[in-house]
């Protein structure tokens, strides 16, 4: 299986498996990430379990299934996700090395 184009430090690896064990998922479902169209940059990151879609590409996280649309690598890949849990910020973060501009919230970007 090919390597994840997108790294995952360590707080999100484990909060992603806490969401995985405490969410009722269905049995066949995997983590999405990608891009949408929408922000305030013009596109935003996509994050979420979902179910797969033809044409996906699949990987594993640290026994976590994860799957990304083909199209969608070009805009993340080497792009590193975070967990923040501060008092400020909490929430996934995103480090986009192909991101020529990024919005306030760190959540859309244009490429």
């Amino acid at each position: 299986m090919e390597s994840l184009p997108v790294k995952f430090t360590q707080h999100a690896i484990d909060e992603l498996h806490r969401l995985h064990e405490n969410l009722e998922l269905k049995e066949d479902s995997v983590l999405r990430i990608g891009v949408k169209g929408g922000g305030c940059s013009g596109m935003s990151y996509l994050l979420a379990f979902d179910k797969r879609e033809e044409g996906d590409k699949e990987y594993n996280l640290e026994g976590i299934p994860v799957v990304m649309n083909k199209a969608h690598v070009m805009y993340v890949i080497g792009m590193e996700v975070d967990w923040e849990h501060g008092l400020n910020n909490r929430g996934f973060s995103f480090n986009n090395p192909n991101a020529s501009e990024t919005c306030g919230c760190g959540q859309s970007f244009s490429a």
